[in-house]
């Protein structure tokens, strides 16, 4: 008996990642593209604005786009390099604001015709998590 893999692949979110990776990153400004599935199932994409005194990566840009959308909840996304590079894996950074933005999201990794999805938590062993940490205010 066969179980069916309990996180999917978006192959729809991987493919518009792509298209926009391919369409619309040109130059050295803008190099990653990203796109995530909203809760109500839209499709969000946004690239990176690269810079010298580093810019947001295409994950943080999207996030913003969403939130402008009225998309606050995320429940997958996936980064894809410019120049037919593939999937690319989000950064430390966007990893822990991933995470503290949609601490269930799901984040598509891997190469080929081995691409997974996983919790965003698993890309952070001995996480962080900034809610835990703060002060109760009297």
């Amino acid at each position: 008996m066969t179980t069916a893999d309990p996180h999917p692949v978006d192959q729809e979110l991987v493919r518009a990642a792509t298209e926009v990776a391919r369409t619309r990153c040109r130059g050295d400004n803008h190099t990653m593209a990203a796109a995530a599935r909203a809760r109500d199932g839209r499709i969000i994409t946004a690239v990176n604005a690269y810079h010298f005194t580093g810019g947001p990566c295409a994950e943080l840009v999207l996030i913003g786009a969403a939130a402008a959308q009225g998309a606050y909840e995320l429940d997958t996304i996936v980064a894809v390099g410019d120049r037919e590079r593939g999937i690319v894996p989000p950064c430390g950074r966007c990893r822990q604001v991933l995470l503290d933005y949609f601490p269930t999201i799901e984040v598509i990794v891997g190469t080929g015709d081995h691409l997974r999805a996983i919790p965003v938590a698993d890309l952070l062993p001995e996480r962080y998590v900034w809610a835990d940490h703060q002060l109760d205010t009297p």
